[in-house]
């Protein structure tokens, strides 16, 4: 007899670069008005952020503070040590639970987050490269070691020149992982598609908006949080990790915001800045570059719907999700 179809789940996915009012927005929807939270049925949040997964990491990665994590409730946050890894496919296979869990349990799944290599991967499926080969991966990591990125960089821009041009130079773990799946397959690691369009994950149907500001507002916003940063305690923060022996060696504190912190006076050897006026400059500016990456990267993911922080997007993303989800007319 063969087994009854899962139903399909609807997830609603709220994306935007950084410091664009995402969380504030969610806030909105489903916590500050009763009416229009009564209207959309109850929400968690899967949190679609590369960095709110590590611990004693907060402040630099604006974490939603605890008061509305316990009105409305967060996955994925406060879940990984800062030296541990925490990848894309554990990103989508744990977003699967979560999502799966939440409409269980009658709530509306929304994932949403500014990383748009997790979400990507999360729509359209993660890509079907081979797995990790320990013995390729230590043979990269002493290379990476003994001589330096740049020697990996010109071996990935001869073998794979299209990850070459996405992979920042910075992002050892992505470099070290084009390099692998070459190694393994002899294939690069940009021959290795998505599963497909959004309709290849058929467990899910997808709302997808994202939250956008023009340059201007969008920089003058993110100079301001990194103020406000400062302000509550960044570089506090950054000295407690460190003291407890964090370091940009860890893979969270390659994170925007914590890197900045650090002076590498030899190979491997880190101590912190003590030129925090520096420090916050350099903050505010890779955050000001990273938020025109991700909304390059936005472009690639199929379904987005632009919603101008301008034009009312409460109402607006409510006008899309009484739709998405069919439920009646907005209160008044």
């Amino acid at each position: 007899m063969p087994e009854p179809e899962k139903p399909i789940i609807p997830v609603c996915i709220l994306l935007g670069p950084t410091g664009s009012g995402k969380t504030a927005l969610l806030e909105e929807l489903w916590v500050l008005d009763a009416r229009r939270k009564a209207l959309l049925g109850e929400a968690e949040i899967v949190s679609a952020d590369s960095m709110q997964v590590y611990r004693r990491m907060d402040i630099g990665t604006a974490k939603p503070s605890a008061a509305l994590r316990a009105a409305l409730p967060h996955h994925l946050i406060d879940i990984r040590n800062p030296n541990e890894q925490f990848t894309v496919g554990t990103f989508v296979h744990l977003a699967d639970a979560c999502c799966a869990d939440i409409a269980r349990r009658g709530k509306v799944p929304v994932v949403a987050g500014g990383t748009g290599f997790y979400l990507k991967h999360f729509v359209q499926g993660l890509p079907e490269a081979p797995p990790s080969d320990g013995r390729i991966r230590r043979e990269l990591r002493e290379a990476l070691r003994l001589g330096g990125k740049a020697p990996l960089l010109e071996a990935l821009a001869a073998w794979d020149p299209e990850s070459a041009r996405r992979i920042h130079p910075n992002d050892e773990y992505r470099l070290l992982r084009a390099l692998e799946v070459f190694r393994v397959s002899g294939r690069p690691l940009s021959a290795f598609a998505p599963a497909g369009p959004v309709h290849a994950r058929p467990a899910y149907r997808f709302l997808i908006l994202g939250l956008k500001r023009d340059r201007e507002d969008l920089y003058r916003r993110i100079d301001a949080r990194c103020a406000q940063m400062f302000r509550a305690g960044l570089p506090e923060e950054v000295r407690r990790l460190f003291d407890a022996g964090y370091s940009p060696k860890d893979p969270g504190l390659r994170a925007i915001g914590y890197k900045e912190f650090f002076v590498e006076p030899e190979p491997g050897v880190f101590q912190l800045s003590t030129d925090l006026a520096g420090v916050e400059t350099l903050v505010a500016r890779n955050s000001r570059r990273y938020a025109k990456r991700q909304g390059a990267y936005f472009a690639s993911i199929p379904g987005l719907t632009w919603i101008a922080a301008s034009q009312d997007p409460v109402r607006r993303i409510q006008q899309q999700l009484e739709r998405f989800l069919d439920v009646g007319a907005a209160p008044a």
